[in-house]
């Protein structure tokens, strides 16, 4: 396994925890790594005993961006015909809740690949940034997009612009992550919500994610009317069922998916 760039285990209670393993350089991002997780994270989804996601590059370092190896002979076919763009989008894709658990540096791809989950859960320590503009580049997998639309045009374009670092608390203050703990909390919290995620029922957790994510950019009125048909359709679930079911019995529901 230490030959893996990514590893995975099975949790309690149909949760998945994700680590990166590039940990002598600091989990960059490099093609391999970036097929690996995207193949993993396919696999996943198509399993129906697993319910939700943990992704973590450890104790020390979540991931410091792209192996920037990478970029000093690479041409723009080279970099057009990796279509690493198919690797992120099997993480957008994923019908399973996704959360990051980040301490350390989350640079670049690093910080790219936390806005890539729905929920960011993050230690003290964690320092997320996009310096592509320090080597004369800019960020390419979502770091002006996600991060536009997470905190806002004047803080996301402080931080393209100037590609400087913001620590956890900042991060919290401009909405980019969900919630800020010590350092050795950071992979039991996720995982802690991960389980509690995991409880409910799938298809409307999956449904949840669906319309969030398309109706951001939506008009109003057209996220409105996506949330409605959403709901709707949940009423001909067994699941919906027996939620209502489970509640007016004052006992746990045993969610199955269907």
């Amino acid at each position: 396994m230490e030959d893996k760039v990514v590893l995975y285990e099975h949790m309690d209670n149909g949760v998945c925890l994700i680590t990166l393993n590039r940990p002598h350089v600091r989990n960059a991002l490099n093609t391999e790594l970036r097929k690996e997780l995207a193949q993993v994270i396919m696999q996943l989804d198509a399993n129906p005993n697993v319910r939700a996601i943990v992704i973590t590059g450890g104790e020390s370092v979540f991931a410091a961006g792209a192996d920037i190896n990478d970029f000093l002979t690479a041409k723009t076919i080279d970099v057009y015909l990796r279509h690493s763009e198919n690797y992120w989008q099997a993480i957008t894709n994923c019908s399973k809740p996704i959360i990051a658990a980040v301490n350390g540096y989350a640079l670049g791809g690093g910080c790219e690949l936390a806005m890539h989950a729905d929920i960011i859960i993050c230690g003290k320590s964690a320092k997320f940034g996009q310096p592509e503009i320090k080597i004369g580049l800019m960020p390419g997998a979502g770091g002006t997009q996600r991060l536009l639309r997470a905190v806002g045009k004047y803080k996301a374009m402080r931080m393209v612009l100037t590609g400087d670092m913001i620590g956890a608390d900042e991060a919290e203050r401009i909405g980019l992550v969900s919630e800020v703990v010590e350092d050795r909390d950071t992979i039991k919290t996720a995982t802690q919500l991960a389980q509690q995620l995991a409880s409910y029922s799938p298809i409307a957790i999956s449904q949840i994610k669906e319309i969030v994510n398309l109706g951001i950019d939506m008009s109003l009125e057209g996220g409105l009317a996506l949330e409605r048909k959403a709901f709707q359709i949940l009423f001909d679930t067994e699941d919906q069922k027996e939620g209502a079911k489970a509640f007016l019995e004052k006992r746990s529901p045993i969610y199955k998916g269907k």
